[in-house]
């Protein structure tokens, strides 16, 4: 199975064509009906035309940029200094916990030394990637007899009163213990934990590579900004006057729990840099798709962005991309959510805002969940893996004569065939009325650019921000940050999302007993403890 979903692309592409047209049942061997209609369909991949948009300009500390290939770079370059995060953060008490657990026999043990020689070693990566962070206390060592152990609990209370963040080394994968874990620090007691696994940790290999990854998520969690675009590639957000907005929600799947609900999850930009996006989540009824509490949502990421970005006045463009939308369902974002979405600018902005026309805003859906491929027609225009090169883009073709969409793959795909992202504008204030003023061109250096060249470029350009990676990733990073949310709140809600059991099915932060048991989970098992709720505690 593992080996037919990493084909090749050249392999898929030569397998549709010999052999799609039997699949599907249209040749004429498998389906008589159209010889004698007279309809013959060819067996060739249609062509559509496409560029390659150029990548932004990645920059660090100090506006050290970068370098760039196929859509990635490392922060250890060869031949020069390592990078430092553009924002580095402090960290003043931080510590290391090991725990062990009885069934993982081929967990990886650490000595009192080797705890103690990892934590130093972190601490060096720490200081190396920007982080101005302090001596680890001593490392702790935890045995659990299981997930449930009262010992867990019990640590992570005293280290939520002391520590700023907690770095917990797990015997394997265990994912309930990783579920119970981010609960107890997200939720109940309030203290940023990173998670790693001691066998992969304990590589000597890699090692300085695996640290360097989880130091991308300390200064994300802390409060700093780890890459950041040159405002040259960011178009009308480089201003400092537009928001960027990601909105997604999560389902119960087929096995859950009746009592699982859906949560929707939001997160949005502070300040031009696109580094920090604080999420909030919101439980509503199951298997509902539109999000009902937008308004609220909303309305605390715009305080957030005159708080915590420190503004003097709200945005004046709020960028939206939403998630998890199928194509049935567009004119239900316009009917029911884009009005919550302006209550809530009518409840924040002042009349004299609302009268400029204040705040423009933009939605566009992302759709990650289709079956369109792009093969390079020459291998000139392939990248290594045989893909298409990061940047491509199609907006012509195999999209909407009558609409406003595009396909963008801004990723280079380690193996398999790239799928890239579907955008879908379903209304547009801010684009239009910018560019559309000088003749749908944009001004500025370089080519004249259209309307559309502007949000596509915008658009890749939010791939390379996503702070977990060093890398162009898939589709654009406030609708990832906001499916990362969404998964996040599975695990706060894992007895009733990976539980069929609707008799026993307690709310995370409940029991079995009383009113939990039988209207399932609240929003208080999804509300994040004061300490984190403005921060990326999702990452």
């Amino acid at each position: 199975m593992i080996r037919f979903a990493v084909r090749k692309p050249v392999d898929n592409a030569l397998s549709i064509v010999e052999k799609g047209r039997q699949t599907a049942g249209l040749s004429p061997d498998t389906n008589p009906l159209l010889q004698q209609y007279g309809i013959s369909v060819s067996p060739e991949l249609i062509t559509v035309n496409g560029r390659v948009l150029p990548g932004p300009k990645v920059v660090y500390k100090q506006n050290q940029p970068a370098q760039m290939m196929a859509g990635s770079w490392n922060m250890v370059p060869r031949n020069s200094a390592s990078l430092k995060f553009h924002t580095g953060t402090v960290l003043e008490k931080w510590a290391c916990l090991y725990i062990e657990m009885p069934g993982y026999p081929r967990a990886q043990t650490f000595t009192s030394d080797g705890l103690r020689d990892l934590a130093s070693k972190l601490h060096v990566v720490l200081m190396d990637t920007g982080i101005l962070a302090k001596p680890p206390l001593q490392a702790q060592r935890v045995v659990l007899r299981d997930t449930d152990d009262a010992a867990l609990e019990d640590f992570m209370r005293r280290a939520a009163s002391s520590l700023n963040l907690l770095f917990i080394i797990l015997p394997a994968t265990p994912i309930p213990l990783y579920y119970r874990i981010k609960q107890l620090g997200d939720v109940k007691y309030g203290i940023h934990t990173v998670c790693s696994v001691g066998s992969k940790i304990a590589k000597p290999g890699g090692q300085d590579q695996y640290l360097r990854n989880e130091a991308l998520k300390v200064n994300l969690k802390l409060g700093g900004d780890n890459q950041v675009i040159t405002p040259a590639n960011l178009g009308l957000i480089g201003e400092n006057k537009t928001m960027v907005v990601g909105i997604d929600v999560t389902h119960p799947s087929p096995g859950s729990s009746k009592l699982a609900p859906s949560v929707a999850g939001m997160v949005a930009s502070i300040d031009s840099k696109l580094g920090q996006w604080p999420g909030m989540l919101r439980i509503q009824k199951g298997r509902e798709e539109m999000v009902k509490d937008l308004k609220d949502m909303l309305k605390s990421r715009l305080r957030l962005w005159r708080e915590k970005g420190k503004h003097a006045t709200f945005p004046e463009n709020i960028l939206v991309y939403r998630d998890g939308v199928s194509e049935g369902q567009y004119q239900k974002v316009l009917d029911e959510e884009l009005p919550l979405l302006r209550a809530a600018c009518a409840e924040t902005y002042s009349p004299q805002d609302q009268k400029k026309g204040l705040p423009r805003m933009t939605i566009v859906v992302v759709g990650k969940r289709h079956h369109t491929r792009f093969y390079p027609t020459k291998e000139g225009d392939a990248d290594r893996s045989g893909n298409t090169k990061p940047g491509t883009v199609v907006d012509r073709g195999v999209t909407e004569a009558r609409s406003w969409d595009f396909f963008l793959q801004a990723h280079a795909a380690l193996q398999g065939t790239a799928r890239p992202g579907h955008y879908f504008v379903v209304i547009d204030e801010i684009f239009r009325q910018r560019y559309g003023a000088a003749g749908g061109k944009a001004k500025g250096p370089g080519p004249a650019k259209n309307v559309a060249d502007e949000l596509q470029d915008l658009t890749q350009s939010m791939c390379y921000v996503f702070g977990r990676a060093t890398k162009a990733v898939s589709y654009c990073t406030p609708a990832y940050y906001a499916d990362i949310l969404c998964e996040r709140a599975r695990g706060y809600l894992h007895n009733v999302f990976d539980s069929p059991d609707n008799s026993a099915a307690p709310t995370v932060a409940g029991s079995t007993s009383g009113a939990g048991a039988s209207i399932g989970p609240n929003q208080q098992d999804v509300r994040i403890h004061p300490k984190l709720e403005n921060s990326m505690f999702y990452l």
